[in-house]
């Protein structure tokens, strides 16, 4: 692949990827039903555990410039079993937030056809059973389409596209911010914690998808230039961001409208249209659609680069980890996670999504954070161009974080990663054990030699700027 990913990129990569559905509609749908007010307490423990695995990330993306993200890490510490489990998990988990994100862009674009005139028919509307009538979310099935049709495009291409586009989100998410203030009603922060501070945990397990997108950030570290130094800038500058604005718009949320109100799939913009804005209800409909758009197109990337990764390395077939000849990007890969993700979105609801997307999240930073408290102590000499402040506790608050946002997901999100991960594991014994051996034998991270790699971290020549005449 090409390096051609700056710091700017990558942090706009990293803010597409938090911000989206978790803004514009989870946390509305999380207010309503589960924490209230409180919905901001939500917020901001799920940001304190994601900020923990973040130490972590940004001291192993210092350290291994390797597409890969929490599979390489996990393996080059680990062992190959232990990082083939969380690749495994997060293959998965990266497909299903496509799907998440791509259900929460459609409410809103329902809202903006309903605004022009343009009434969809009730089949095309949602997934079984979330109203009457609804079969399938046509609107969710086309957008992971077309996200996947521009991630084929090229590496530079799309990030300028992303660029772009976060950059809009952040100006219409500050717009929010701006106007929703002088319009709140302190009225409606009363009760702050109906379901009890209970409900703002659960609510915390619940969005906690939305708070961690760095982790798809690190899948691109073959694709940036200087990733050791610029990766851990990029995702500590995007969690920082995305957290000042997610706080500030849950206050405005929950201020302008009483969370018994709230309309679970686009919130923002019904709030703005109750008190009398509805033009600029439009604007914001826009606004999450561009959004969204961001976060699918992160998590399509990392999921496709991840499985790249998998593939070079042998445990999966080499046919899913081609890169096309000219656009140097893993095609085929990106082209079946589009299509799964697009199944997925148009016949599931979206709590059901984003609770498995959450729990293989979680598992994942449980098992990095013991990774890098690990090699800290076990292999004290690597070069790290990032350290992860306040050894040995911040790790372990990490992993105490996540296995305590795990206990508060429902029994049924945990049997369907497990059967997930036996399915993997038998992959792994009759696939992935003797193949990786024979194409990676030496293991696809040596760290003792890891010094070796600064050459390979250096800018690429890229086939997609026409050649110096």
């Amino acid at each position: 692949m090409v390096r051609t990913l700056g710091l700017t990129q990558l942090t706009m990569i990293g803010i597409g990827a938090i911000i989206g559905a978790g803004i514009f509609s989870l946390a509305s749908a999380v207010a309503r039903n589960v924490a209230g007010p409180a919905v901001l307490i939500s917020f901001l423990v799920a940001g304190a555990a994601s900020l923990c695995a973040a130490f972590a990330y940004a001291e192993f993306a210092g350290m291994v410039p390797k597409a890969g993200s929490s599979y390489t890490y996990c393996a080059a510490v680990l062992g190959e079993i232990v990082g083939w489990i969380v690749g495994w998990d997060l293959l998965l988990e990266y497909t299903a937030i496509v799907a998440v994100v791509a259900i929460g862009m459609s409410g809103y674009l329902g809202f903006l056809l309903n605004a022009v005139g343009i009434h969809l028919p009730a089949w095309a509307l949602g997934a079984p059973g979330t109203g009457d009538g609804h079969r399938v979310d046509v609107l969710a099935v086309a957008i992971c389409l077309a996200v996947a049709w521009l991630l084929t495009r090229g590496t530079r291409t799309s990030a300028r596209v992303e660029t772009v586009l976060t950059i809009i989100k952040i100006g219409i998410v500050l717009l929010v911010i701006v106007v929703g203030f002088t319009k709140v009603n302190t009225g409606n922060l009363t009760p702050f914690a109906p379901f009890g501070l209970s409900g703002a945990f659960t609510g915390a397990a619940t969005v906690f998808f939305a708070v961690f997108g760095y982790d798809a950030l690190s899948t691109a570290a073959e694709e940036s230039v200087e990733s050791r130094k610029k990766l851990p800038k990029a995702m500590m500058l995007s969690l920082a961001i995305s957290m000042a604005l997610y706080v500030l718009v849950c206050i405005v949320l929950t201020g302008m409208q009483h969370y018994t109100d709230l309309d679970p799939n686009s919130g923002i913009s019904s709030a703005f249209a109750k008190v009398g804005l509805s033009g600029l209800a439009n604007v914001i409909a826009v606004g999450a659609v561009i959004g969204i758009v961001t976060v699918t197109f992160s998590f399509m990337m990392g999921a496709s680069r991840l499985w790249y990764a998998l593939s070079r390395d042998g445990l999966m077939p080499a046919w899913f980890g081609a890169i096309h000849p000219k656009r140097k990007v893993p095609h085929r890969a990106t082209w079946v996670i589009g299509i799964v993700s697009a199944v997925l979105a148009g016949v599931l609801p979206i709590n059901a999504v984003a609770e498995l997307t959450n729990i293989g999240v979680l598992l994942a930073f449980v098992v990095v954070s013991a990774s890098v408290l690990v090699l800290r102590y076990t292999k004290p000499h690597l070069k790290r161009g990032f350290r992860c402040p306040g050894m040995p506790v911040v790790p372990i608050l990490g992993m105490v974080f996540s296995v305590w946002l795990m206990s508060f997901l429902e029994w049924e999100t945990w049997v369907r990663l497990g059967g997930w991960l036996v399915v993997g594991l038998v992959i792994y014994a009759a696939y992935g054990y003797r193949r990786t051996r024979r194409v990676m034998p030496g293991g696809s991270v040596n760290l003792d030699a890891l010094d070796d790699l600064s050459d390979s971290d250096a800018p690429t020549p890229d086939p997609e700027r026409e050649p110096a005449r």
